[in-house]
């Protein structure tokens, strides 16, 4: 079956004038939100959402494959926890993790359900004790340093006014302990550019740069209209994830529809707008080994055509393929805040 919207670019960018094979860039045919993509020995596993309700695996031997397969559910809401989103999907220790959030309004908490299979054997959702018990969602767990913590946006307190990045550590049980510490709220007028409540951060999705050091790519602005955008946490060489003050922000999203969110040097995005919660193609979803500066490699994020003005932005959203890779010595903040390191660049489409 092919799709319209698909799109073969060929890429030759390596570092050393190397020519690397063929990546899928663009529409993936598949209408869903929220991707999450690993690659593993079996080929690319995908977990998505669907009516709320219950969770469906892809598995396919390519990105482009994956709207080709019949999606295969996993679970299903039969304690009807209410509003399953935003499933992510991991892959450790021989197991299939894969977490989501699920509750109705301010009830959204996190949950877990794993199985030694991509596409069955799952147990029933265990819900993830956090800190304080607010409504969390979008969460995964992350290794760094040879220690484990948990990421996730949720609230500070029991309104829906703004959505923070936290981080909690995780014990050798994988139990969260300690308190949660926020690591960036939408402070900055390019993280609500319309000036919308709530104020969002939500998607984090942590990756390793060249340097071993550790980030945290974030959606920015509401990801009900055009203003949903990517940006970046860096970590400050050698500091502490549990440190507010150890974290530097972009200045600006590195990936967007919107001109008025962007970083200097930060690419627009042409072919979908509303762009964000974005899922980088990591090995096995975890411990992604520092990639080659230069070196080409997909994520896939979602967003709305960029020629459509739908009445429901949000039923709208499809998944799209691109490309990011690191770039060297990149300011973020000013003054004796000024941090220089790694930072990103993405492309929606062939460079």
């Amino acid at each position: 079956m092919l799709f319209p919207a698909i799109r073969i670019a060929a890429l030759v960018v390596l570092a050393g004038g190397a020519a690397q094979a063929q990546v899928f860039t663009g529409d993936t045919g598949i209408r869903s939100a929220d991707p999450s993509v690993i690659e593993t020995s079996n080929g690319y596993v995908a977990v998505e959402s669907r009516n709320g309700r219950m969770l469906l695996v892809r598995i396919a031997e390519s990105l482009e494959g994956l709207a080709e397969v019949r999606p295969v559910r996993i679970w299903s809401d039969r304690e009807r926890l209410g509003e399953v989103w935003a499933p992510e999907i991991i892959f450790r220790q021989g197991r299939y993790e894969v977490y989501f959030t699920a509750g109705i309004g301010s009830d959204h908490r996190m949950y877990r359900i794993e199985s030694t299979e991509a596409a069955e054997g799952y147990g029933d959702a265990v819900e993830i004790s956090l800190p304080e018990d607010k409504w969390a969602i979008d969460g995964i767990p992350y290794s760094f340093n040879g220690a484990d913590y948990f990421i996730w946006s949720g609230w500070q307190g029991d309104e829906d006014v703004q959505q923070d990045i936290f981080i909690a550590r995780l014990n050798s049980q994988g139990e969260v302990e300690g308190p949660r510490v926020v690591i960036s709220s939408p402070d900055q007028p390019w993280e609500n550019v319309a000036g919308e409540t709530p104020a969002i951060n939500e998607g984090p999705q942590p990756i390793i740069d060249p340097a071993g050091q550790l980030h945290i790519v974030y959606s920015a602005n509401g990801s009900w209209g055009p203003n949903y955008c990517l940006a970046d946490l860096r970590l400050r060489s050698g500091g502490d994830p549990l440190d507010p003050a150890a974290w530097s922000k972009s200045d600006g999203c590195l990936f967007g529809a919107n001109g008025e969110t962007l970083a200097e040097g930060a690419n627009l995005a042409v072919e979908a707008k509303g762009v964000g919660h974005h899922s980088f193609i990591l090995r096995n979803g975890q411990d992604e080994p520092p990639l080659a500066p230069e070196e080409l490699r997909p994520f896939l994020f979602h967003g709305v055509p960029a020629a459509e003005e739908p009445a429901d932005f949000w039923a709208a959203r499809k998944w799209y393929a691109g490309l990011y890779r690191w770039v060297p010595d990149v300011a973020y903040g000013s003054g004796k805040n000024m941090d220089i390191g790694w930072s990103l660049q993405f492309f929606d489409k062939g460079k």
